[in-house]
């Protein structure tokens, strides 16, 4: 065959392979902005790389902090009798691949399996057949996070496999990155809340504890003084009462401001009693359901508690409703919290009624809320709040 033909065929052979090649990585990448789960991203990965550079397995593992490497995805060619690990964790101990690796945070390769070393998983791999194997790193935050590693029982590997095999380790570095991103967010969420809600409640015990009591005995004081003959001599006692009063009315100003705050009902007797006083304050009648079998977390008390209130006040604010339902109860490990209007409906999120908020405080807790509000036919907010699987905690008496 004439060179220039040779030329020209293996040239069009390696365009096919870089195109291939492309083409899976650009699979991943789909599977990466749609931000489908991790663990569909290694079983992609692993089978990607597998067919890609014709081996017989590829395996997906995390490096352990004892330096053990933890199996996280594994692809097979079907009939092969590697002895690939599945759910296992195994030690990097010897010469082998994952040791490579780890030590030297670049892709490694090992030509003659006969020469890896370590424990019974390289001796079932080299028993197997195995001939040669290459491993690139995930590196994560310019820490070695695991391998992506291939085996082949047929041939050395090609020169490029430790670069074809780096651009999909980078993928799974981008898949683990955006989850712990993620992860990172939803906690920074939830302290947010919660120190919030802290702070009210800090607030709120403070007012209880200390301007609250001085308004008291100041008005009681007041009152003793308006009694006295002395005060009634001086003609005093009127304004000592009209004194007395103003104080009352500032107490009852205050006692407002601090359950705003953090309701003392929800504190003292729990979500049922905070939920009744929200019902009587509320300017629309309120029908009020709850059914709870026992204690609620805390937590999830306040994000229920603060649901409710947040939709009582957008509901007087903007339902022109006649009437409100608030069904509150356990289903399936879930505090299942609805409140539903009679009002005129079209609600949405983007026209600032507060439902960003609801939504923000529900979800930063692993929750769900949805809205259904048809114009004209009321709306009905629903939120699933999880709850934690150790008891709650008893209160304080």
């Amino acid at each position: 065959m004439p060179a220039n033909v040779t030329d020209r065929t293996a040239a069009d052979a390696h365009l096919a392979e870089v195109e291939a090649e492309q083409a899976a990585l650009r699979r991943i990448a789909t599977l990466l902005a749609r931000s489908v789960p991790p663990n569909e991203v290694f079983d992609a990965v692993v089978d990607e790389v597998r067919l890609l550079m014709r081996v017989e397995g590829a395996v997906l593992g995390r490096y352990e902090a004892d330096e053990t490497v933890t199996v996280l995805a594994v692809s097979a060619e079907a009939g092969a009798q590697v002895a690939l690990p599945v759910d296992k964790n195994f030690s990097t101990e010897g010469h082998n691949v994952g040791r490579l690796v780890l030590r030297t945070g670049r892709p490694a390769r090992i030509d003659d399996y006969t020469k890896a070393t370590g424990r019974d998983q390289v001796r079932r791999f080299r028993e197997a057949g195995v001939r040669s194997a290459v491993g690139a790193p995930v590196q994560l935050r310019e820490r070695v996070w695991g391998v992506l590693s291939v085996y082949s029982m047929q041939a050395r590997l090609p020169p490029d496999a430790e670069g074809r095999l780096a651009d999909f380790a980078a993928l799974v570095a981008s898949a683990i990155a955006n989850v712990q991103a993620w992860s990172e967010l939803e906690a920074s969420r939830v302290r947010i809340i919660t120190a919030a809600d802290e702070a009210r409640r800090r607030v709120e015990r403070d007012l209880h504890d200390g301007a609250q009591q001085r308004i008291v005995v100041l008005a009681l004081k007041a009152g003793l003084l308006a009694q006295s003959q002395a005060a009634r001599t001086a003609g005093l006692d009127a304004d000592l009462r009209s004194f007395e009063v103003d104080l009352n009315e500032v107490l009852e100003e205050l006692r407002t401001i601090a359950s705003g705050l953090h309701p003392a009902a929800l504190s003292e007797g729990g979500l049922a009693p905070a939920l009744r006083t929200l019902a009587r304050r509320s300017s629309v009648p309120v029908v009020l359901d709850v059914r709870l079998s026992g204690e609620v977390a805390k937590s999830v008390e306040v994000a229920a508690y603060y649901f409710v209130a947040e939709t009582l006040t957008n509901t007087a604010k903007h339902a022109e409703a006649s009437r409100i339902d608030v069904t509150v109860e356990l289903r399936d490990g879930h505090l299942w919290v609805c409140v539903r209007d009679d009002g005129v409906g079209g609600a949405a999120p983007t026209r600032g009624s507060g439902l960003v908020g609801l939504t923000d405080r529900i979800e930063a807790f692993g929750g769900t809320m949805t809205l259904d509000s048809p114009s004209g036919a009321g709306t009905t907010l629903v939120a699933h709040l999880p709850l934690p699987k150790h008891p709650a905690p008893q209160r304080s008496s």
